[in-house]
């Protein structure tokens, strides 16, 4: 069954939605999503900035819908997510008609997953993503932005190489959705920051590492390591915080959480030197907070790492980040 959708989500009355969450949302998560909605708008409002990191394989469930309208609309002014939402943004504005709904994917037995394979169709949940007219095609041109790098002695983070390809052009002609609904692409006319600790656990990660096993290139030196991508963060932390302070609304967890709210403590216990606390905190996951995962772990507990403030704005909205976040966009782009 192929996945088809249409039209561009920025173009929504987003009004409705706001007054229907406002109306109906009054106790429980539902009231968690209203409170760590309106407490968003209210840091922006005062001039602060919002860092989104972003965990599991929420490009594949298409949230560059909102999220690209978000980084438009000066809501999100950085982000920290897995190598994998990366690429998958782009695989799916580039083959999106070619992505395979499984309705029933709790049905399928070990034959029907290696059917999938073979095909070339790599499941994610309910969305096979294909691998032929996704990961391949994008395969090409990075290695080519890695090589042009090589030869002029020039390295690069792996968004920047993203963002090479994308102002090029390099995959135009294969964009198959409206390119306003790619959150990359809305990163990159932007030229906000995307930092992705662990790059190389991802597919086309796993592929510049295959390239420089089979000489296609040198090495791996002209992409910037994990150690750099703090340093870096470090840099842009205390620079964005001189005046105001940075919120972090953050998607499920693991590395791409826990990866930028240590900026943090960082600065303060290892280099010593003084800085903001973030000013607002967000997180959606439904993750059990009883078995030491820092995925489920509550906003309290980072107080004791130096991460948060005892008086930081702090909301956990136990849910479906696929439901949650898409609702609680709408309702910050909502805001006037």
């Amino acid at each position: 069954m192929k996945s088809k959708r249409t039209g561009r989500t920025g173009s929504l009355d987003y009004r409705f939605i706001r007054k229907f969450i406002d109306n109906h949302f009054s106790h429980f998560n539902a009231y968690a999503l209203k409170a760590a909605s309106q407490a968003y708008i209210q840091h922006l409002r005062k001039g602060n900035r919002m860092l989104l990191a972003m965990a599991g394989a929420m490009s594949t469930a298409e949230i560059g819908g909102t999220l690209a309208e978000m980084i438009r609309k000066d809501k999100v002014h950085a982000i920290c997510t897995t190598g994998a939402n990366l690429e998958e943004d782009i695989f799916n504005l580039i083959a999106h008609d070619h992505y395979e709904h499984i309705p029933h994917y709790r049905q399928l037995a070990p034959r029907d997953e290696e059917s999938l394979y073979k095909r070339g169709l790599n499941r994610v949940t309910d969305t096979c993503i294909p691998e032929t007219e996704a990961m391949r095609r994008v395969q090409g041109p990075l290695l080519e932005c890695v090589r042009r790098a090589e030869l002029k002695g020039q390295r690069f983070f792996p968004f920047e190489f993203f963002y090479q390809m994308i102002r090029r052009g390099d995959l135009k002609s294969y964009y198959q959705i409206d390119p306003g609904n790619s959150w990359v692409i809305a990163a990159c006319k932007k030229n906000i920051p995307i930092w992705t600790p662990g790059w190389e656990d991802s597919t086309l990660g796993n592929y510049i590492v295959a390239s420089s096993r089979r000489k296609m290139i040198s090495g791996y030196g002209t992409v910037k390591s994990g150690l750099e991508l703090m340093n870096f963060l470090i840099d842009w932390y205390l620079q964005n915080t001189q005046k105001g302070t940075v919120g972090f609304f953050q998607i499920g967890g693991g590395i791409a959480g826990d990866f930028a709210i240590c900026v943090v403590p960082l600065i303060t216990q290892d280099l010593r030197e003084k800085c903001k606390y973030w000013g607002y905190f967000c997180q959606i996951s439904d993750s059990t907070t009883s078995y030491g995962s820092y995925s489920g772990a509550s906003p309290n507990e980072k107080i004791t790492w130096g991460k948060l403030a005892a008086d930081t704005p702090k909301f956990h909205i136990e849910s479906d980040a696929t439901i949650v976040a898409p609702l609680m966009f709408a309702y910050i782009l909502a805001a006037r």
